[in-house]
């Protein structure tokens, strides 16, 4: 057999993701709207929601989606922000780490794939770290930024600067996947398979 047919015998399939978005809602209903329907979306698949545990926000409104539509839910939250954005105990899994780094080691463990939804400064934060870590070879998991409404445009153009600008190789540009409603979510997930060794949190 060869290695091609051996990698996909021995690969899974994404069934669970971690969304990175906002705790807050943001300007545009577009954002919410988003949320609800990747959150029905991902419960119809089956598909597990890894993500921050707040209760508040763009995270909120996902998970209220998930949960209302019978999905599972696993919420990572560090200590000091479960009152900050009010911890949502009532999920499957909720899960409280001692710090942050705790927190994100965990998230990125527990998850097949990375969507980034509308957000601010902490969805930033996380994002530029789970393309850096693809970056630096420490996984091979795929990573969809959602540009609902051209929210992340300005991201994008900032990446294609340090690119420009000599600052980063233009291959980057193929450590994520760009897409403009929550269709192309799934529709970028399509045919994708792990190796079952692909988590490499002992490495962070």
């Amino acid at each position: 057999m060869d290695n091609d047919k051996l990698t996909q015998l021995n690969s899974t399939e994404i069934s669970s993701l971690c969304v990175y978005c906002g705790s807050r809602v943001g300007d545009n209903p577009a954002f919410e709207a988003a949320a609800r329907q990747l959150g029905e979306e991902m419960a119809k698949r089956n598909m597990t929601l890894v993500y921050g545990a707040g209760s508040i926000g763009i995270m909120g409104i996902l998970a209220d989606s998930v949960h209302r539509h019978g999905g599972n839910i696993i919420g990572i939250i560090p200590e000091f922000l479960d009152e900050i954005e009010v911890g949502r105990h009532d999920i499957q899994e909720f899960v409280v780490t001692p710090n942050m780094h705790e927190r994100k080691a965990l998230m990125f463990q527990k998850s097949d794939a990375f969507v980034i939804l509308p957000g601010g400064l902490g969805s930033l934060d996380e994002t530029f770290e789970i393309i850096t870590w693809r970056q630096l070879g420490l996984h091979d998991k795929p990573i969809i930024i959602a540009n609902i409404d051209g929210y992340w445009d300005p991201l994008v153009a900032l990446i294609e600067s340090t690119i420009s600008r000599g600052f980063a190789a233009p291959e980057c540009t193929k450590l994520y996947t760009v897409v403009d409603d929550v269709p192309g979510i799934f529709d970028a997930l399509k045919g994708v398979h792990l190796p079952p060794d692909n988590s490499r949190v002992d490495r962070l």
